[in-house]
């Protein structure tokens, strides 16, 4: 991941090699930047479209350059950027009966989430947890990112689907 962002800028190839067969194995993954502690960038995907090798490079460049909320990494920013790599699993639906069903189901701290409701989704990684104090709040600031009001959370059409990941950063 780490080669491939400078290779956005040097334009030299990154040869990968000698993989093993996890990495060949198609996995979901998000790559997230952050500089100072601070995210920088995130992009991913849930489903397991490519190998993970080439999820976790088309990633990179992506967080780096293409996430909508930042402008573009520069050169003189790589030196400051962390890089980390959550991998996902498969997404799992989540069967509640109401709202309350929903938040004794959910386990802080270890669940990835994702919230749809028609065709509006979003989907918060088991990290962001630590930055949200609490279930609700939680699945409020889920259902905005989604595009939805506060409260979609509780409606009885929303989906709920969850993983977990395996995240390391250098």
């Amino acid at each position: 991941a780490r080669e491939k962002l400078e290779s956005i800028f040097t334009k030299k190839e990154v040869k990968v090699s000698k993989l093993s067969d996890k990495l060949k194995e198609k996995k979901g993954c998000f790559v997230t930047l952050s500089e100072n502690d601070e995210l920088r960038g995130c992009i991913g995907n849930i489903d397991a479209r490519e190998e993970l090798y080439k999820c976790v490079l088309n990633n990179a460049v992506n967080a780096a350059l293409y996430d909508p909320r930042f402008n573009q990494v520069s050169k003189d920013e790589l030196k400051d950027i962390k890089i980390e790599i959550s991998v996902l699993t498969k997404p799992s639906k989540l069967e509640f009966k109401d709202s309350e069903d929903l938040l004794k189901k959910l386990k802080q701290g270890i669940d990835g989430v994702i919230l749809k409701k028609n065709e509006m989704e979003a989907t918060f990684l088991p990290q962001v947890w630590e930055q949200i104090d609490g279930k609700e709040e939680f699945l409020m600031h889920l259902s905005l990112k989604a595009g939805l009001n506060e409260n979609a959370w509780k409606d009885k059409d929303i989906e709920i689907y969850t993983y977990e990941v395996e995240n390391f950063s250098e």
